[in-house]
């Protein structure tokens, strides 16, 4: 009896949750990030560096949701490739981004995999090169963990700080995505409670408008698309909400 209503309460949160988050795609929160002292929002070019093809849409969809939704330009910079560059295309398509602001590479130093360390201060010449040639103003990527601790999502991380200690151009905002406990990790809509009462200093909580949208995205890379990440795109907090924070000068603040 106890057991039914543990499960009972959790379901009932759980439901709550996602109502919550649904109720945000009919009236869209007003998040503060991104916005001038005025209050309104100041339009951005965005650079998101993610790891692999599927990162986008397991981990950053609620950011980018909320971005695209606001009129900001998001252009993706994704370091490795393989078979599944046209499985990103068709998932940034899904969660609007135009197909030219998409760049996938496929350099011999950044492919996927544990097995060699990616070097941070030729991946800090990209992402500057990138930046530059489409007038960047803010970057987004992992936080130093990289969410799952995969060791290509930190390295991706580590060339982002490179740029912002080496470059010279101080306007550029970046920000990481905050990396949970596994608890955190797998509890859905859930977590969006705790998200907002862990957010202090430079960081924001971003809700997913559109996780519909997400699960879509996700199911456009057919070569991952197996039982397991379907129930991770499912149960994980990623899907419904971000917690970015500020990192200045290569330091967290």
């Amino acid at each position: 009896m106890e057991w039914f209503l543990i499960f009972v309460s959790v379901a009932v949160v759980w439901l709550a949750s996602l109502c919550k988050i649904l109720h945000s795609s009919f009236y869209p929160n007003q998040s503060p990030f991104l916005n001038n002292n005025a209050g309104s929002i100041q339009k951005k070019n965005v650079l998101l560096v993610i790891a692999h093809p599927d990162d986008e849409s397991m981990f950053f969809s609620p950011t980018i949701n909320q971005l695209t939704s606001r009129g900001h330009n998001v252009h993706i910079l994704c370091m490795s490739t393989d078979v599944r560059k046209e499985e990103l295309y068709r998932a940034s398509a899904i969660l609007k981004l135009p197909l030219q602001q998409v760049t996938a590479l496929d350099h011999p130093d950044f492919q996927d995999g544990f097995g060699k360390v990616w070097n941070s201060n030729k991946l800090a010449k990209i992402v500057e090169k990138k930046i530059f040639a489409h007038a960047i103003d803010m970057i987004i990527t992992f936080d130093n963990y990289g969410v799952s601790g995969h060791c290509n999502h930190r390295d991706v991380h580590q060339g982002v700080r490179r740029f912002i200690l080496d470059t010279s151009k101080r306007y550029i905002e970046a920000w990481e995505l905050v990396s949970s406990n596994i608890v955190r990790k797998y509890s859905g809509p859930i977590d969006i409670w705790l998200s907002f009462w862990s957010v202090k200093g430079e960081m924001h909580c971003l809700v997913n408008e559109h996780p519909l949208r997400s699960y879509a995205a996700m199911s456009q890379h057919l070569s991952q698309w197996v039982w397991f990440r379907k129930l991770f795109v499912s149960f994980s907090s990623y899907t419904y909400v971000n917690t970015l924070r500020k990192i200045n000068n290569g330091q967290v603040l």
